[in-house]
């Protein structure tokens, strides 16, 4: 990107962000406690897990990118949600006992913390210059990863978890 107006990667960057924003409030929408904790079977993730993992992954990894401190940190989140998990989860590599461990009193936490997250992100996004698109984060990797590549990764994993909750969602739907 080197020479070139990273304008339009931001605009599509904070487009892709923005429909993550959009998707989130409808999936908690009018579920109380039992609902959005509510799992499928044993071993599935539930709704409230999945928004935090979906947050808390976009959180901590477009802080780095940022070189700023996440909203998690910031802004007490870890204390306010009360977690049983280190101050450090992010739900990577969590075991189904430990997503069970998982609670939420009601969705607004959820929304008022991926809103905080969002708010995170489009501010980094924003600020990133052109030449900083391509620059590597991660060289373990071949091709290494860039910023670009991980702005990507981070957006795809959110839109992935989006949809679990959404399908977890209409299953919950047809059990009622």
């Amino acid at each position: 990107m080197t020479d070139a107006d990273p304008t339009l990667a931001i605009d599509l960057l904070v487009d892709g962000f923005g429909r993550i924003l959009e998707g989130v409030p409808p999936v908690v929408a009018g579920l109380g406690t039992e609902e959005l904790l509510w799992r499928p079977d044993r071993d599935a993730n539930h709704i409230a897990w999945l928004v935090w993992h979906l947050a808390r992954q976009q959180d901590e990894q477009m802080a780095q990118i940022g070189d700023t401190t996440s909203a998690w940190r910031s802004g007490e989140w870890s204390r306010r949600f009360n977690l049983p998990y280190s101050p450090n989860a992010n739900g990577y590599g969590m075991t189904s006992d430990e997503v069970g461990e998982f609670t939420v009193s009601d969705s607004s936490l959820l929304l008022d913390y991926h809103g905080a997250v969002h708010e995170l992100t489009i501010g980094v996004v924003r600020g990133l210059g052109t030449d900083e698109f391509t620059t590597v984060i991660d060289p373990n990797w071949d091709p290494p990863v860039t910023v670009a590549v991980r702005i990507v990764s981070v957006l795809d994993d959110a839109a992935k978890h989006l949809g679990q909750a959404e399908y977890v969602r209409g299953l919950l739907e047809r059990r009622r």
